[in-house]
């Protein structure tokens, strides 16, 4: 099991419940950016602490080197959150957030599509393979 599982667990809760707040006070339609910086909000307002871009250490087959990686949201270093304002999650959006949480070691991630009449139909909850074992 992946020692941040359990941590991100509970905090996928508050993330997904702080999601249904700003979506219920802004709704539908809008971009993602406006969606990101309320939920940034939401969170400082639940005392959550949370992230919006981290420089990261990659390692490739010997090199080193820092890269300032642009990913949505990072809740306390350990759940990551991929907002989305599309007509639909494409396999291509899953493979984004799985490559960020490897890179990252994230054990969990949600994909949050604002762009659906209601929140919950647009939530997608990725785990690291064998990160809940």
């Amino acid at each position: 099991m992946h020692p941040h599982y359990g941590k991100a667990d509970q905090l996928s809760q508050v993330a997904i419940g702080s999601a249904i707040e700003v979506h219920r006070l802004k709704g539908p339609g809008l971009i993602e950016s406006i969606y990101e910086r309320c939920l940034m909000r939401e969170l400082e307002l639940r005392q959550v602490a949370a992230v919006n871009q981290r420089v990261v250490r990659i390692e490739y087959k010997g090199l080193l080197f820092d890269e300032a990686i642009r990913f949505d949201i990072l809740i306390e270093a350990c759940l990551l959150l991929e907002l989305k304002c599309v007509q639909e999650i494409l396999p291509i959006h899953k493979a984004q957030l799985l490559s960020y949480m490897r890179l990252l070691d994230v054990p969990l991630g949600l994909i949050i599509n604002f762009h659906e009449m209601k929140l919950v139909d647009g939530l997608v909850r990725m785990i690291i393979p064998g990160a809940n074992r």
